[in-house]
């Protein structure tokens, strides 16, 4: 009975509480008055940039390295032990300088022995040119033959041939004695010295005993892969891209670091021959080096013109955006200011813009900045794009929107946080 009346209790209890809490209930799930809705949001603002040509240069950048405008190989051209070396590694030598001394006794004695022998066949001679005049004037009397006359003259002519065989002889061991001193052949910068004082010297031999290079003017070879080049003659071809005679040959240098070697180039030639291992030709560029700063070797990329395009259009990264497939695309703002989507077709990135192959015609407003907020078929408020200002419409809350890349996702902030004050 006690257990029966408990029961109860608790049964009115647990009523009352429902009752009680009901209409918080009722307001908590919405069951009250909902308040009235205001007017809806106007359409977000976006800034555009209308389309229009320009004429622009297009350059193309190549990878090349730097070499010597002249490359000569010190080699001795006789043998002999070199007595001494003239010059100081690394510095700069003239043509004719004398760079290293060969031990010249044995050829000094080889041209004085040439001398002597010239001396000694041009004293022959008089003695036959004598006899052959005297035996001339007896011929006619016949107290002289006409073959003893024959056999003089020909005696008087080799007597003089001796003379010429000696004087080659001369030469020839002069040339000798004067190859001991190996000079240099051309003007430029030297370097290690391969050999030392003592050390045997063989004419013609493999190794040189030292390299010059002439480092100004310098040369950049530079690769051009075959599709390029072709790319480039179609368009030439087709009209696409015309040359202008003044600068279709200048050519600026990259450094390794990034920076512009200040003197521009001039393109000397395009190879004929192309490298079947890369598929590319070798472009030679001359540049002036008057300070030395380009050493034969360095790795450099030349920013080559390709040919003026008069009619480009170009449009800021900022307004290209990509589809999930990667294919790039834009944000129009049409007459009746909504916006359409437009697939492009891209040539290649100048400075910070885009430059457009196709999609895009002279007078169509392209949305740069507010990407975030629209989507294809929306009205929009439009208001004019200025470039360097990067500042977003603010939302529908009031807050700047997020900007957004190239490819459409939120860009990193670079800021650095304020310290606080203590």
């Amino acid at each position: 009975m006690q257990v029966r009346r408990t029961r109860g209790f608790i049964a009115a209890t647990g009523a009352l509480l429902g009752v009680l809490a009901l209409p918080f209930f009722l307001e908590s799930t919405g069951s009250a008055q909902p308040p009235q809705g205001g007017a809806p949001p106007p359409p977000p603002e976006v800034a555009v940039l209308e389309i229009q040509t320009e004429k622009i240069t297009l350059t193309t950048e190549l990878p090349g390295r730097t070499s010597a405008y002249l490359v000569a190989e010190v080699r001795p051209q006789v043998s002999g032990i070199i007595q001494s070396r003239k010059f100081t590694e690394g510095s700069l030598v003239e043509e004719g300088e004398v760079l290293y001394e060969i031990e010249p006794a044995p050829y000094k004695a080889a041209h004085d022995l040439a001398v002597a022998a010239q001396a000694r066949a041009e004293a022959n001679v008089p003695p036959i040119e004598l006899m052959a005049e005297r035996q001339k004037d007896l011929v006619p009397t016949g107290a002289v033959s006409h073959q003893d006359y024959d056999e003089v003259i020909a005696r008087l002519k080799q007597a003089k041939a001796e003379i010429e065989y000696s004087k080659a002889a001369v030469e020839s061991a002069r040339i000798n004695l004067d190859f001991t001193q190996v000079k240099a052949p051309i003007t430029g910068r030297i370097g290690r010295s391969n050999v030392t004082v003592g050390a045997l010297a063989t004419a013609h031999q493999g190794p040189p005993f030292a390299t010059i290079q002439q480092l100004d003017p310098i040369y950049v070879d530079v690769t051009q892969s075959t599709s390029q080049l072709q790319r480039l003659q179609n368009r030439l071809k087709s009209g696409q891209l015309s040359r202008d005679e003044v600068t279709a040959d200048k050519v600026q240098l990259v450094l390794e670091d990034g920076t512009v070697y200040p003197s521009e180039g001039k393109l000397q030639f395009r190879d004929v021959t192309v490298d079947p291992t890369t598929g590319s030709v070798i472009l030679r560029v001359l540049f002036p080096n008057p300070d030395e700063y380009l050493l034969p070797g360095m790795f450099v990329r030349a920013v080559v013109t390709e040919g003026i395009k008069d009619q480009a259009i170009l449009v800021p990264q900022q307004a290209v955006m990509r589809n999930p497939r990667g294919n790039p695309l834009v944000m129009l703002v049409t007459d009746e200011h909504k916006v359409e989507q437009r697939m492009l077709t891209l040539d290649r990135t100048v400075g910070d813009r885009w430059l457009v192959a196709e999609g895009l015609t002279p007078g169509e407003r392209v949305i740069v900045e507010g990407l975030q907020r629209i989507r294809p078929g929306a009205d929009v408020t439009v208001v004019p794009w200025e470039a360097g200002n990067v500042q977003q419409p603010a939302d529908s809350s009031g807050a700047p929107a997020a900007p957004e890349d190239a490819a459409g996702a939120p860009e990193k902030d670079t800021s650095k946080p304020v310290p606080k004050a203590n």
